[in-house]
């Protein structure tokens, strides 16, 4: 861990994570928070250890002085781990919740369990903390009277929310980071990502959405395989796509369900699987007329469902069906463009001429993405002035926005040419350049451009790299370094992430079989997205706090909607193939009701495969059940000690826990 100072009258003091307040906050607002970071959680504190940074070496710049460094005592933290319901692996080997009265059970738990905590455990451990900060008397932060507090609210929320809190990060541990580094990215090699060390350093979350990008990019392979010589021998025969168009309707299947199954073994590997979510809290941003939970029983603000519904449905909803026509209107606009490149090339046809009918596709690809970094903007402002009191809530119906958005606006063009044109080379030409050009566009706007903006962006930070370079193994002062972190850009989750390989997936899913090189391009796209988004990490990002998550959340519902919107198209371009029409030459509506049919037989197998595939493997189905059981004996043991009957409650009262209800049957 990092080595901060050494308190005379006190633990020995390892910085974790770094608390930057304004510059202009007032002494008394610093006092206070201070105050109730150390203070014990019996008087309402949280009772960790903090200290203010001290001034940089060398540095003529003027620097916020309000930059302070929290640690806690590794008896705190182990307490802090029971708190959140940390699950670590147990003496049998199972994944079990940690408890500071059966720490000698656990593996690894040596001494006074000094190392049985990860350092990116213990940081979002403070976070947790931190985050649970309550007011209890005061009406406002000390020296802010714009700041109003009222018992129950969270205090480093309402900072954020009201500008005095200007960042909480947690801080690199450098020779853990190189080490990772050297693994991860620095080497090429043909090997699989080091998931377990990801996961690690960045947590669950993080180390989720790498697994998910190895494994979509093995899941590729195959179709990569048939792709080549599929490409290379059948060329202009259009006609044989159906053999292709088949077995995309039955790998879009088979992988999303393979991987939910690997995402579980992940899951329970890492502790997270069958660990209870944490009670969501307000988000900062939430606001409204001050009344009461009836849940939490705490005073907190609360808005009306019924506005926020009116403010979806009047507004938000309007708008997003605006931006889809303004979409479809440039569609139509590239089509005109397509249109005269045609006739260009028609009249006069040249090499320059042949290169001229790329433009309009290339140009069009290049508005796509313009398009939807401005409407993700739109989107998310959108979002937050519905006002969701829940940052779940939140999240859901941003993605909702943004996928159908970024859906309509990349794919409708090739809808368009396949259904209502059915140019089959049109339709190769135009998926091929949008597939290209979008990949290029993002591995700049995601690998190079980040990195040269952040060295533009901050000279100081860039003489900071350079010597920490010229120092090669030596590491920055403490001070340095978080004054050097501080600077770097804030990573904003894995939203933009998930979100490119969703619309690649769909390139692949939907249409690839009139162009089956596709598979391999995204193969390509996905080993240099590794590389990039694993330097960003390291080098470009803050580091993010943990994020203990058990799966990849709503995309896999965004991953199987695409998927039944494969089946359904793929059914529509074999149904247009000439090979099945000749199997239907007088009757056209025949033909039609074929296809729906077995379109309809195929989603009904796709939904049976689903439910006969286990989410979770057999083996660890066993695990968790005897895990549920041995939780039950414990507590009818409890029970027995305690005056062998359990009374049913009051009607006022509820069970602690279902497995308490449970246990009291027996």
């Amino acid at each position: 861990m990092l080595q901060g100072s050494v308190d005379s009258s006190g633990p020995r003091f390892n910085p974790l994570v770094v608390v930057e307040l304004a510059s202009d906050t007032k002494e008394e607002a610093i006092a206070w928070l201070l105050s109730r970071i150390r203070d014990p959680q019996q008087n309402g504190g949280a009772e960790l250890l903090v200290e203010q940074l001290g001034p940089g070496v060398g540095d003529q710049e003027k620097e916020n002085p309000n930059m302070f460094l929290v640690g806690a005592t590794y008896q705190r933290l182990l307490s802090g781990a029971e708190e959140v319901g940390l699950f670590k692996e147990y003496n049998d080997g199972s994944m079990r919740g940690f408890t500071c009265a059966n720490k000698h059970n656990f593996t690894n738990f040596k001494g006074d369990g000094d190392g049985f905590l990860s350092q990116a455990e213990c940081q979002y451990i403070i976070k947790h903390e931190l985050d649970t900060l309550r007011a209890k008397d005061e009406t406002h932060v000390p020296g802010h009277t714009q700041a109003k507090l009222y018992p129950g609210k969270s205090i480093i929320r309402r900072l954020q929310s009201k500008g005095i809190l200007v960042q909480i990060f947690p801080l690199h541990e450098q020779e853990e980071l190189k080490r990772l580094s050297f693994s991860w990215y620095k080497r090429v090699k043909l090997s699989l990502q080091p998931l377990d060390d990801i996961r690690h350093y960045y947590g669950e979350g993080q180390a989720l959405y790498f697994g998910f990008l190895e494994y979509f990019t093995f899941a590729l392979v195959p179709m990569a395989l048939i792709g080549v010589p599929y490409y290379l021998f059948d060329w202009e025969d259009y006609d044989k796509y159906v053999v292709f168009a088949v077995f995309n309707l039955i790998w879009c299947t088979v992988i999303l369900e393979l991987w939910k199954r690997f995402s579980a073994t992940l899951a329970y590997n890492w502790g997270t699987l069958s660990r209870k979510k944490a009670f969501e809290e307000p988000r900062p941003g939430f606001h409204g007329v001050l009344g009461f939970n009836p849940v939490t029983g705490r005073e907190e603000p609360l808005y009306p469902n019924t506005k926020r519904q009116l403010r979806i449905y009047l507004v938000s909803l309007p708008f997003v069906l605006l931006c889809l026509y303004l979409s479809l209107y440039v569609m139509m606009i590239y089509f005109q463009m397509e249109g005269w490149a045609l006739s260009v090339h028609d009249e006069d046809p040249t090499f320059w001429t042949g290169i001229l009918l790329f433009i309009p596709s290339i140009i069009y690809a290049v508005v796509i993405e313009i398009m939807n970094l401005i409407y993700r903007y739109a989107a998310e402002f959108l979002t937050e002035w519905e006002n969701h009191r829940l940052e779940s809530s939140y999240q859901n119906h941003l993605v909702l926005k943004v996928l159908v958005f970024n859906f309509v606006n990349c794919f409708a063009s090739l809808f368009y040419i396949a259904f209502a044109m059915q140019d089959m080379v049109l339709l190769r030409q135009s998926l091929a350049t949008l597939l290209i050009t979008s990949q290029i566009l993002n591995q700049f706007m995601e690998a190079f451009l980040p990195y040269w903006l952040q060295r533009r962006r901050n000279k100081k930070m860039i003489r900071k790299m350079q010597k920490r370079r010229t120092l090669e193994d030596k590491e920055l002062p403490l001070a340095e370094q978080v004054r050097l972190e501080a600077d770097m850009s804030t990573y904003l989750g894995t939203f933009d992430d998930y979100l490119e390989l969703f619309l690649l997936f769909g390139y692949v899913s939907l249409f690839s079989c009139v162009y089956p090189l596709a598979a391999v391009l995204v193969v390509l796209n996905n080993i240099t997205e590794v590389y990039s988004d694993a330097f960003k990490m390291c080098r470009v990002f803050k580091r993010p706090f943990s994020d203990p998550a058990a799966n990849i959340g709503v995309w896999q519902l965004a991953f199987e909607a695409m998927s039944v919107i494969a089946v359904v198209t793929n059914c529509a371009l074999i149904g247009m193939s000439p090979q099945v029409k000749a199997y239907f030459p007088e009757s056209e509506t025949q033909l039609i009701l074929w296809t729906v049919a077995i379109e309809h037989g195929l989603l009904a197998f796709k939904f049976i495969l689903s439910y006969l595939i286990p989410d979770v493997p057999k083996h660890i189905q066993i695990k968790l059940a005897r895990l549920e059981f041995e939780s039950l004996e414990a507590l009818k043991k409890k029970r027995q000690l305690h005056g062998g009957k359990c009374s049913k409650p009051r009607s006022s009262a509820r069970w602690s826990s279902e497995e308490e209800r449970r246990a009291c049957r027996f």
